[in-house]
């Protein structure tokens, strides 16, 4: 086993195209794990981009594998390039302990790269900052330099100069040795000399040097005093001093070279060792309840603690379903018997691996702080807790929100109906928030998502990944049903055929319940007119009856019955009866108890720079949106608004074309909130128009 101080868990975090792929090839290469790099890369950024594109960069090598370099281990672990808006990205931060931040050299700080910062900043991951693509035509190290102070808001500390650039790129310049590294063997690119700088270069070099250690030094004031004495601090204590401010995120140690050519990579990997924190310096995990309450205690790093993991990405190859796991504390050896916290069942551990580009290595045994796969778990789903069933926790509260928004689809192929069946069996077991269901009376397949976009990739991955061309229909809501009014009704239930009959009679009160509390239904009939054991059928008939609302037949929410009184007959009474007698008082008394249609409101947090911010403010009002809050940030303005789901759709594109591509947003469902009229008219009208034409 690895001792924890020599391990390191790492994503690598670059929005598409910015050579994610090519980058984890060549530390793969680099670390001796893979001999031979990828083919793929015969055509420089088009195959980049299109295994980007195709696999979304989750090819087998970089889903998470682990090399070692320097005698210190690293686990590789693939962080989305799209940024999904779900929880898939927070998920992969999640078991992440440090990053690196790739940049192209010409592209600089894109939109998407933005975004993905902003979602490192929240889960406090500390990073360092390879800026790649240097040989590529407009590459511009000092520009993206600026980008990232000026875009980003953070601290970059160039840790090396470039000698040359574009064609001319062979290298770059250690500044705290002032050596300079040079890559000029076309023939076999992972070759390097170390040699003295081009002399052209010593006043850049001392330059950037003085600004790299008086930026060091500010975190640590015994060296800091010493400093400004005149004593120079040696390379272990400014060392020391980045890798305070790395932890901190005070200063991100930054890089520069060109992966597809293999220049500057061997620095990246240094610096993840030196400055990258091991897993016993990262903020121990919360543990909750199920319900999502802190309980006060953490997960530590420690192999003798009871066990906790997280299973964070579930992926299938040809080997099986492979459950990828982060062990936050204790041991897990192969035949263990684990609890799954959120199924409340056991499973046993039957063979674990870790993974190595193309092929597995059988483990007996992994600790606190490992990243390994476990083969052919049954019902574990992205974001389960596996922990000691003597002493159990939970990680992670698994609270999916209900969806908001539902698409049909239907394979182009009908010969594809099963092969459809089974991605989407895939799909839900990867990602929880996605759901899939049948529609009884069409037959046809509907996919349930979080938004537009969270289902736009669902079935970008059918086709790419999946090879399953269909055709989508039009984005439905989701939209619910409630009343308005308090009503008192009774109904008699009679049916009188040879033998016996069917008789129950019901007094009761319908009314409006509390906001989010959904059904609920309470008897306070005395003196046995309606027997108690008829109670459950009753409430049971009026239940069953609440899926279908009556203005356009939509689920109902938040209401109450209550059971005053009735009649029963000794002979002629039966459960089935007062079901009955329940369901057809629903269709008699909702009608009357002022019904209205409730829509699904979202709270959208919107980053837009500080230039468009009244467009995008304008923008929202007119699609119903209620502003909450603007906070000026470092890099542009953040905008919380609540708006209506259905008046958000498309709105990537508008606020895309409003921001000049620099503007993103982000949308979770928040509750339900009543429908305008003129809103609720149309919604009714379609859903009869709809219904009418099947």
């Amino acid at each position: 086993m690895t001792a924890l101080s020599k391990s390191r868990n790492l994503g690598i975090f670059a929005p598409v195209d910015a050579g994610k792929t090519t980058t984890t090839e060549r530390i793969l290469k680099l670390t001796g794990k893979i001999h031979k790099t990828g083919e793929v890369h015969d055509g420089e950024a088009t195959t980049d981009f299109m295994e980007q594109e195709q696999e979304r960069g989750i090819t087998i090598q970089s889903a998470a594998t682990s090399c070692e370099w320097n005698g210190h281990r690293l686990n590789i672990i693939d962080t989305p390039g799209h940024v999904d808006f779900t929880i898939e990205v927070y998920r992969s931060l999640k078991v992440l302990d440090g990053g690196i931040g790739v940049f192209c050299g010409s592209g600089g700080v894109e939109p998407q790269s933005e975004t993905n910062w902003r979602y490192a900043n929240d889960s406090e991951v500390s990073r360092v900052i390879f800026i790649n693509k240097l040989d590529r035509i407009g590459a511009d190290f000092y520009r993206v330099v600026k980008q990232v102070e000026d875009v980003l808001g953070a601290n970059p500390l160039v840790m090396v100069l470039p000698i040359g650039i574009e064609d001319g790129f062979i290298g770059c310049v250690d500044l705290l040795t002032r050596k300079a590294w040079i890559w000029d063997n076309d023939k076999d690119t992972t070759a390097y000399r170390i040699e003295e700088p081009p002399a052209e270069m010593a006043d850049d070099i001392e330059e950037w040097r003085e600004k790299l250690i008086e930026t060091a030094v500010e975190q640590d004031d015994d060296i800091m005093e010493r400093y400004l004495e005149g004593e120079e601090p040696s390379i272990e204590e400014i060392k020391t001093c980045i890798r305070k401010g790395t932890l901190t995120m005070d200063l991100f140690p930054t890089y520069c070279g060109s992966a597809f050519k293999d220049k500057g990579v061997q620095l990246v990997l240094d610096a993840a060792v030196d400055f990258l924190p091991d897993p016993t310096e990262v903020k121990p995990q919360p543990e909750v309840d199920l319900e999502g309450n802190e309980t006060g205690e953490f997960a530590t790093v420690d192999p003798d603690k009871p066990l906790r993991a997280l299973a964070f990405k579930i992926m299938d190859d040809r080997f099986g379903a492979l459950t990828f796991i982060r062990i936050y504390s204790g041991k897990l050896n192969k035949g263990d018997t684990v609890l799954n916290t959120f199924t409340g069942k056991t499973e046993r551990i039957g063979r674990m691996v870790e993974m190595h580009a193309d092929e597995r290595i059988e483990l007996d045994s992994a600790q606190a702080g490992d990243i390994i796969a476990v083969v052919g778990m049954k019902n574990v789903q992205t974001g389960h807790t596996l922990c000691d069933p003597n002493a159990p926790a939970t990680l992670e509260p698994m609270v999916f929100p209900d969806p908001v928004i539902s698409i049909s689809i239907s394979p182009n192929d009908k010969g594809a109906s099963e092969k459809l069946g089974i991605a989407l069996g895939k799909m839900i077991k990867e990602d929880p928030s996605f759901r899939v269901e049948t529609d009884e009376d069409s037959g046809e397949t509907i996919l349930k998502g979080m938004g537009e976009l969270h289902l736009d990739i669902k079935v970008d991955i059918l086709k790419r990944t999946h090879g399953i061309e269909a055709t989508i229909g039009k984005p439905q809501v989701a939209y619910r049903e409630t009343i308005t009014q308090r009503v008192e009704d009774s109904y008699t239930h009679k049916k009188q055929s040879g033998g016996s009959g069917q008789f129950g009679k019901i007094d009761y009160i319908i009314e409006p319940g509390e906001p989010g509390s959904g059904y609920e239904f309470e008897s306070v009939v005395t003196g046995g007119n309606v027997p108690r054991e008829f109670w459950p059928a009753i409430e049971k008939g009026f239940e069953g009856m609440s899926e279908h609302g009556v203005l356009a037949g939509f689920p109902c929410l938040d209401w109450k019955v209550t059971l005053v009184d009735g009649q029963f007959h000794a002979v002629d009474s039966s459960a089935v009866a007062f079901e009955l007698a329940a369901k057809a008082a629903y269709r008699q008394s909702m009608p009357k108890a002022g019904p209205q249609l409730m829509e699904p409101i979202m709270k959208v947090d919107v980053f837009t720079p500080e230039d468009h911010v009244g467009d995008v403010i304008g923008d929202l009002n007119r699609r119903r949106g209620m502003i909450k809050s603007q906070e000026p940030g470092a890099t542009g303005v953040r905008i919380k608004a609540e708006c209506p789901l259905s008046e958000m759709f498309g709105y990537i594109g508008s606020l895309r074309t409003m921001t000049s591509g620099r503007g993103q947003f982000s949308m979770e469902f928040l509750h339900y909130m009543p429908c305008p009229k003129n809103v609720a008219d149309d919604v009714i009208k379609e859903v009869q128009e709809r219904e009418a034409a099947k």
